[in-house]
């Protein structure tokens, strides 16, 4: 019960972060972005690569209202692995389609996200396209598809929260396709998503050994232990070799687990964000975890003593 009312207030303390002083929630959720410069990520990035621990890296912004405005986005993209190529980082980047077109043209979008991969092959790196909420499924899928047929150097991300990505796992048996595997952080209708937490788990690790038995690589993205532990036992029964699968987590979150998890001698890779757009970004992240939330209130008011 008690358990059940810290839950409660934190998500209530959700609503009051958003309305909060911008720099207070900056100096709190600092430990979650690299920065604002593609200098302080590479600055994490390589932190992190002297402890044997890759990275993915991310330009954050928002919704596009233009082609000019995904034009940019895609500069901002191909500097980053400029900036890889240069300082020989272990890191690749991911990139959401709609912020490079999707929404407005999916022709567009396949010419924007081609140059991001074109450029990935020449230095001889990976692209990873995220998947966004459900109106964009199948464009996402659509495009990884068209892009698959002429690069081996992309990779889609799935949703395990969707009822509908089992069977789209399957559908892509034979594109060797690298996979990201989350549960998936969008608000989905119930006849879409599956909402329950247990419901979640089950089909991640339904859909994880679909992808390992059909011989994919996987980036088995949690901060879940269930979910960590499962996918040792998994990967275990299975005699999965470590060149496979790798780990994945988000900048700051479950520190220990991710220690743990480099510690045991399994590959793992960090979502390192930065940019300008790490307000919006910072917020969502509450949202998904609202014990962060809790925790930045709580500090705030520490300050004042």
């Amino acid at each position: 019960m008690e358990k059940i009312k810290v839950e409660f207030l934190n998500k209530m303390i959700v609503n009051v972060t958003e309305v909060m002083p911008k720099p207070v929630v900056g100096y709190f959720s600092k430990r979650y972005i690299a920065g604002e410069l593609l200098q302080d990520g590479v600055n994490v990035v390589k932190n992190f690569n002297s402890r044997g621990i890759f990275a993915t890296m991310d330009v954050l912004g928002e919704s596009i209202k233009n082609k000019e405005e995904a034009v940019d986005a895609q500069n901002n993209a191909l500097q980053v692995y400029e900036a890889i190529n240069k300082n020989k980082l272990l890191s690749n980047v991911s990139v959401k389609p709609t912020q490079l077109g999707l929404s407005i043209d999916d022709d567009f979008a396949y010419e924007v996200v081609g140059e991001l991969v074109k450029k990935a092959k020449e230095i001889n790196n990976f692209l990873r396209i995220d998947m966004e909420d459900s109106p964009y499924t199948d464009k996402t899928f659509n495009l990884y598809k068209r892009l698959r047929k002429d690069y081996d150097n992309v990779g889609v991300v799935v949703q395990a929260k969707l009822r509908r990505t089992y069977d789209d796992v399957a559908a892509l048996k034979d594109y060797n396709t690298n996979f990201r595997l989350c549960k998936g952080i969008y608000l989905e209708p119930e006849p879409i998503a599956y909402q329950s937490k247990q419901e979640v788990r089950d089909n991640y690790l339904k859909i994880l050994e679909l992808m390992l038995k059909n011989n994919h690589y996987v980036g088995i993205a949690t901060h879940d232990d269930y979910l960590v532990e499962n996918a040792y036992k998994m990967i275990k029964d299975m005699n999965v070799p470590k060149d496979k699968f790798e780990f994945q987590m988000l900048l700051g979150v479950k520190e220990n687990l991710r220690e743990k998890i480099n510690n045991d001698g399994y590959k793992i890779r960090i979502y390192v964000p930065f940019g300008k757009d790490w307000y919006p970004y910072s917020i969502r992240r509450l949202k998904e975890n609202p014990n962060m939330a809790g925790d930045i209130v709580k500090n705030f008011f520490r300050m004042g003593k």
